[in-house]
């Protein structure tokens, strides 16, 4: 294997620990009896001026924006970043870090689901299978948690399964956008415009003595803004530049892997058999929905 191949692996290994340290993040925010809109703007504070700068930097590389790309690029920030995130960081308040991540691996199959049944995309029997797959594993997680859980389990569930809608939503309408403006670049501005929303809200729904804090939820806030926002972003780009967006994607699998360790280490989260099925289960239909594109109709 070559060494770019092997840099290109390790990138999107990166990327995928990186961004699943999230949900650990904000569980431990919360323990300091701060709540998901503090956290989300402390998240995209620090992010913002990472963003400006990639927004800069791919700006000098590339034809100005029409105005209807504009109008787009700011529906996506709102839709993909900030509706998809907010509604991520309030579902961690009530269920495990394990099971929001399993439920936010089902977006490739949400993005299929989508492109069948707005523009008539078929969905192959490999690929129906693949879905079935990944909802019986989701089900058999949520299920045993819902046991436990009662109420709150549904609640959180509900909330970060509208992050996966709203991020698949994002990824099905950003396709053609992608290819005019260039990923980096869409990227870059819709993050932006998420933190703006994001910062926004706070000001709007907080007082600032809401920013009374202790010192470990900046220090949290930090390390969220950077190492599980900017970083993942960076290196998973470098990675489909290396290896592709396919086989990127698949390393990326090691995602839900890396966020039981954590939640195990950091968290203290049971980890029981019906966690590690789903877990199987949620991966294998992943993995086979990533094998093969949707067949236009």
């Amino acid at each position: 294997m070559r060494a770019v191949s092997r840099s290109g692996l390790g990138l999107a290994a990166l990327g995928a620990i990186a961004f699943s340290g999230k949900a650990i993040i904000v569980k431990l925010g919360y323990r300091y009896g701060t709540d998901a809109v503090t956290l989300l703007a402390l998240r995209m504070l620090v992010a913002f001026p990472f963003f400006l700068a990639m927004g800069a930097w791919a700006a000098h590389r590339g034809a100005p924006l029409a105005a209807a790309d504009r109008w787009r690029i700011l529906s996506l920030g709102f839709l993909g970043y900030y509706l998809a995130s907010f509604l991520d960081f309030a579902g961690l308040a009530y269920i495990t870090a394990t099971l929001e991540r399993l439920i936010l691996y089902l977006t490739p199959t949400l993005v299929a689901l989508i492109g069948w049944l707005a523009f008539g995309r078929r969905i192959t029997r490999r690929q129906a299978l693949a879905l079935l797959v990944s909802y019986a594993g989701v089900a058999l997680a949520f299920g045993h948690d819902l046991q436990v859980g009662g109420a709150d389990i549904m609640l959180g569930g509900v909330l970060v399964f509208g992050s996966a809608l709203a991020y698949a939503m994002y990824l099905v309408g950003s396709g053609e956008l992608v290819a005019r403006v260039g990923a980096v670049r869409l990227t870059a501005y819709a993050s932006s415009v998420a933190c703006v929303l994001c910062l926004l809200q706070f000001v709007l729904l907080r007082p600032l003595d809401a920013l009374a804090l202790p010192w470990q939820v900046y220090a949290l806030s930090l390390v969220n803004g950077t190492l599980c926002t900017v970083l993942p972003v960076l290196a998973v780009m470098m990675a489909v530049a290396r290896i592709g967006s396919t086989l990127a994607a698949q390393v990326g699998m090691i995602g839900p892997v890396s966020t039981i360790v954590l939640s195990l280490l950091l968290l203290g989260e049971p980890m029981g058999p019906w966690q590690v099925a789903g877990t199987v289960l949620v991966m294998a239909g992943v993995f086979m929905v990533s094998q093969q594109k949707t067949v236009a109709r």
